[in-house]
Order: structure tokens, then C-alpha cells, then sequence
């Protein structure tokens, strides 16, 4: 049994958690979608979700997975989608996915596109306490499975997902023809989602490091450490 008084015990650090100086740049949100459909509804809920962000004082980007490469599909990390996929989970504080709901569940696309993304590259944790919002579309009545699985993706990534979600039912009636989302409660929700994710981010970017601060992993020496987190070779 570890000795308490190790020095790996380290109490909360109030001046980690509340710095004298916070970072001033826009909040930096990265959009997944989870189709390629020339009208794809979840790509159009995350269109309007990125103009939200916009009147919300957020830098948007989103990833078009149009010629991503499947997992193990005879690529590697080389390949030049998934190293623009990586930069950006690089480059982001925060992250939307918004998938469809296919046979009960999230779409291949959506999952390849997390699935290329590493939970350690080398000594970095590109999602480690980073936030994330997740949204779905479904063609019929409203369903949760797609969110509640990017839930567990989300927390096995170890990002900071926020309580608020988005489930749109029937998604063909809810947007116009120019691909706007129609005036509803529907859209009134993923305002709310937006909003948080905004707060959130604000809240923890910069203090991120401190709150993934881990015993067990202090105790860890580094090598141990990429060993059991680097899964590439399952």
C-alpha cells in the first residue's frame, strides 16, 4: 500500500485551478460530422451549430472525413487525411460530433474518424481535458443511442463532456431548403448546447493539465506509461 505521505500525494492546487492569468484567444472548437450525403443532416446540424459558435465569440473548424481511409485498411498514420484529422484534434480546445443514428447506433464514418485519433502521440494526450459536445439526427422518432455512445467514446478519450446534448427526430422536416434548421424548441437545444460547451471551455482550458493530473500516473514512469496507453499495435 502506498505511503500517504509520498510525495505523488498532492493536495488540489488552488492557483492551478484559478490562474491569475487566463489565456485571451477565441475558444477553439473543432466540428466532426458523421455522413457524406450531399444533404446530410447531421453535417446541417453542425452548420448551424458552427454559426452559433461564431455569434458565441468561438474559432471554428470542422474536418470533411470525405476520403479518410479506414483503420488498418493497409494506411497508417501517414496518410494525409488523418494527419489533417490530427492537427486539428491538435489545434482544438473543444470539440463537437454530431452523428447520425444508423441501425441504433453512431455511423462507421463518424466512429473511423475517432478511431484515428490517438489517445497518446508520443508524450501528448491530443483529448486529455479537452471538451466536447455531441449531437445526433435521426430519420424517424427521437432516439439517444448515438449520443449515449459518443458519451462512452468520449470519456474512454478522456475529454470533458458536457451535460447538455442534442437529438433531432425526424431531421428532413427540421431544415429548409437552403439547409437552415427551422425556428423550434429543437433548434433552441442546440443553442443551449453550444452555450455550454462554450463555458465550459472557457472554464477549463486553461487549467486542463491540472485537472487530468493523476496519482496513478505519476507513479507511472514514462515508459510504463506509453506502453499502456499506446494501443496501436491491437
Amino acid at each position: 500500500m502506498a505511503d500517504p505521505k509520498d510525495d505523488s500525494f498532492r493536495p488540489a492546487d488552488p492557483a492551478a485551478l484559478f490562474p491569475a492569468t487566463r489565456s485571451t484567444h477565441l475558444p477553439r472548437i473543432l466540428i466532426l460530422y458523421g455522413s457524406l450525403r450531399a444533404r446530410s443532416f447531421s453535417r446541417l446540424a453542425a452548420e448551424e451549430a458552427a454559426r452559433i459558435l461564431d455569434r458565441l465569440g468561438a474559432e471554428v473548424r470542422f474536418f470533411d472525413p470525405s476520403g479518410l481511409p479506414l483503420v488498418d485498411d493497409g494506411t497508417d498514420a501517414t496518410h494525409p487525411k488523418v494527419q489533417e484529422l490530427r492537427d486539428l484534434v491538435g489545434w482544438c480546445e473543444g470539440m463537437v460530433w454530431s452523428s447520425p443514428e444508423r441501425h441504433g447506433a453512431m455511423t462507421g464514418l463518424m466512429k473511423t474518424q475517432i478511431d484515428w485519433i490517438p489517445l497518446s502521440d508520443g508524450a501528448v494526450r491530443p483529448t486529455q481535458g479537452k471538451t466536447l459536445a455531441v449531437m445526433q439526427v435521426s430519420g424517424g422518432s427521437q432516439s439517444f443511442n448515438a449520443v449515449n455512445q459518443l458519451r462512452i467514446l468520449g470519456r474512454w478519450m478522456r475529454l470533458l463532456t458536457i451535460p447538455n446534448q442534442s437529438s433531432i427526430p425526424k431531421a428532413w422536416t427540421e431544415f429548409d431548403e437552403d439547409g437552415r434548421m427551422k425556428p423550434s424548441g429543437l433548434y433552441d437545444r442546440i443553442v443551449d448546447v453550444m452555450e455550454e460547451l462554450v463555458k465550459f471551455t472557457l472554464l477549463t482550458r486553461d487549467i486542463r493539465d491540472h485537472l487530468v493530473d493523476r496519482y496513478s500516473e505519476r507513479v507511472e514512469t514514462a515508459a510504463d506509461l506509453m506502453r499502456r496507453v499506446n494501443q496501436g499495435n491491437l
